[in-house]
């Protein structure tokens, strides 16, 4: 199984790229792997989206230890494991108390993947906006440019706020897997090329296999889209993809 991952600042920003990725492997079977997307129009949106991809890290680490040191009896349940990680949720309020942030510096969105690769399942949850590819199929998530971002429901309960999230995807089963922010839906010409060959941008990312035999596919595809096609994405992009060979 190869893990890609590519994140590239927009043709569009200047100083900052306002997307985070973070892939993180949980103790013996689970795989996690998450893309952020700082709201442009908020404070420091880069800051929010690499936040939440710090408290993801710190939680996985506490999920991974506790699955080592504790024993159960349970069975594997690949959106429990969700649930837990999405205690994200309670460690974003104990921050935004501690640090007196704003609401506004806190606009983040989180497309999170889980797959149990023992039982060779997953679960994906989009919370606002996201582009996903489940085994060949793409899925766009889109709200009209106004995400339903976590941080405007901090003072809600989570069980209730957890049980309203419909932008759920299972899959029994991962052969060609991936997430990104909505960047991958902003490519536009930027320079002039010797080609005027149309391409599909989003299938060329998460459809197409080539350089998968290389770590730096996805990094290769987004130089080939710039240099050869001279399109580049106008909004920040991050993606990870994931191939079972």
């Amino acid at each position: 199984m190869n893990i890609y991952s590519a994140i590239q600042i927009g043709d569009y920003h200047i100083n900052h790229c306002e997307d985070y990725l973070i892939t993180k492997k949980i103790g013996n079977n689970t795989i996690l792997c998450a893309v952020m997307d700082g709201c442009s129009t908020a404070m420091d949106s880069h800051f929010a989206s690499t936040l939440i991809g710090k408290l993801l890290r710190k939680v996985s680490i506490e999920f991974g230890y506790k699955e080592l040191y504790e024993k159960s009896d349970k069975l594997a349940n690949i959106e429990n494991d969700l649930k837990e990680i999405i205690t994200v949720f309670q460690e974003l309020i104990s921050v935004k108390n501690q640090l007196m942030l704003d609401e506004k510096e806190l606009l983040t969105t989180l497309t999170i993947l889980l797959y149990n690769e023992k039982e060779n399942n997953g679960i994906i949850l989009v919370i606002g906006d996201g582009v996903i590819c489940v085994n060949g199929e793409i899925i766009e998530f889109e709200r009209g440019n106004k995400p339903d971002y976590m941080a405007y429901h901090l003072a809600e309960d989570f069980e209730q706020w957890y049980a309203g999230q419909q932008q759920k995807v299972f899959f029994n089963e991962l052969n060609d897997v991936s997430i990104a922010t909505d960047g991958i839906l902003t490519f536009s010409k930027v320079k002039r090329t010797e080609t005027e060959e149309n391409i599909d941008f989003a299938n060329y990312l998460l459809l197409d296999r080539s350089f998968f035999d290389t770590e730096e596919m996805l990094n290769k595809k987004l130089k080939r889209l710039e240099y050869h096609y001279g399109v580049k994405p106008t909004d920040d992009l991050a993606i990870i993809r994931i191939i079972k060979e």
